[in-house]
């Protein structure tokens, strides 16, 4: 019966469960995947509003968070995890420990959800989605 199942399904269910597992990790340390992500993105550069909506704009498909990433901002400024200066928003010494300490999280989860899988099946399966996303019109506008 599984191998009649299409892709959608897989995608659908396997992006659920990824969702759910993030959620259930990080909320217990008072953060949202999404904020996690935007930490992630600020540890690398300081970013206007608009970069990090770019940067994020793929995640705001989950109807249990807020849908745009001024909330997540907002609560993560709130909570002094990142500052906000001019029109740049900057991650803090507070803010860079305590995604040391998710990370650490984070990649438990990863390792789980590519358990039973080689690396060279784990990198096919995620060039494969990417060579999928493309034929649907997507750019990496950073690498293309």
């Amino acid at each position: 019966m599984n191998a009649t199942r299409p892709l959608g399904f897989w995608l659908k269910l396997v992006d659920s469960l990824i969702d759910e597992q993030f959620a259930a990790t990080l909320e217990e340390h008072g953060v949202t995947r999404r904020q996690w992500q935007v930490l992630n993105l600020l540890e690398q550069n300081p970013a206007s509003e608009a970069k990090l909506i770019s940067g994020l704009s793929p995640f705001f498909a989950s109807p249990d968070e807020p849908q745009n990433v001024t909330e997540h901002l907002a609560e993560l400024v709130e909570s002094g995890w990142i500052s906000h200066l001019d029109s740049e928003y900057t991650i803090t010494e507070r803010g860079h420990v305590s995604l040391v300490k998710l990370s650490e999280l984070v990649d438990r989860i990863r390792s789980q959800f590519g358990e039973g899988l080689t690396e060279e099946e784990y990198a096919t399966t995620v060039s494969s989605l990417e060579q999928m996303a493309r034929n649907f019109g997507w750019s990496d506008a950073e690498t293309d």
